[in-house]
């Protein structure tokens, strides 16, 4: 299952899981509540949702915390990357907030993905991925979600709001902390 109500990302693990047959559910489609985000980190609050619904399912549950961290604004917007966004979750929005708050301060960011793995009634497992860049203004391009319009992948010139969904999925920071659960439950000797 996935312990996540964002259709980006729902859609974004659902695609990284897909070449290991691995059935996904929403926890969205289930009707199970969103768990309150309470926590102080990344790892903190994806654990939180996978466990919430590993619980609440009785279905080993996969669920992500991820955002945006930009140096310059002391890891801002970091884990309230959403909440910057409203509650009408419009990511105009928060771009524009980061822009007139980051002005002319070093551009640098960081996309930061944690996935955490719950079974009903066992420990959870954590996996970190990071994808380091810069920010760009004006956004461009209208694929992937949130902050993808304005973030430039580190080798790159296209932001991930312009490149081909199967490029984002090799390099981006979900994707390279799915590598590491891959890596740690699929690829045994």
């Amino acid at each position: 299952m996935i312990g996540s109500h964002n259709p980006g990302k729902i859609e974004e693990i659902a695609a990284l899981l897909a070449p290991f047959g691995v059935e996904t559910i929403a926890a969205s489609s289930l009707g199970l509540p969103e768990p309150e985000e309470s926590g102080d980190s990344f790892e903190a609050n994806a654990g939180l949702k996978a466990s919430a619904a590993a619980e609440a399912s009785g279905l080993p549950a996969l669920a992500d915390d991820s955002g945006l961290v930009v140096p310059a604004l002391s890891g801002a917007p970091g884990i309230y990357s959403a909440r910057w966004a409203g509650p009408a979750k419009d990511f105009r929005i928060a771009m524009e907030r980061l822009q007139r708050e980051l002005g002319d301060k070093d551009r640098s960011a960081c996309f930061v993905a944690v996935l955490a793995l719950a079974w009903p009634g066992r420990d959870t497992e954590l996996f970190r991925g990071e994808a380091p860049g810069t920010l760009t203004w004006p956004p461009r391009g209208d694929r992937g979600f949130g902050y993808d319009p304005m973030f430039v992948p580190a080798g790159g010139s296209q932001t991930f709001g312009e490149i081909d969904p199967a490029l984002k999925h090799r390099i981006s920071h979900r994707a390279r902390a799915f590598a590491k659960l891959v890596e740690h439950c699929f690829q045994h000797d």
